[in-house]
């Protein structure tokens, strides 16, 4: 509550927001924290297979990738995509 409005913040889900609810066990809860952290917020979608993946497949650890072998992608518009929140 101190830093609201004051200070920046980064907040990094794998979890969308639709999510949130499950996540909190709540979602009237999930929509109050979201609600929080949303007001004056940027919300960039980034899309894509995480580095951690990438290099598991590069060393043979994992399988070939199901997702299409497009570039990452990130959208100011998260609502309409699907993918990792990050606020």
């Amino acid at each position: 509550m101190r830093r609201y409005e004051r200070a920046s913040l980064i907040v990094t889900s794998n979890k969308s927001f639709l999510d949130w609810g499950e996540v909190f066990n709540d979602p009237v809860l999930a929509t109050a924290i979201l609600d929080r952290l949303l007001h004056h917020a940027t919300s960039l979608n980034v899309k894509g297979e995480s580095y951690r993946l990438k290099e598991k497949r590069r060393a043979g650890i994992l399988g070939p990738s199901r997702a299409n072998s497009e570039a990452s992608t990130v959208s100011m518009r998260p609502e309409l995509e699907g993918g990792t929140d990050v606020v």
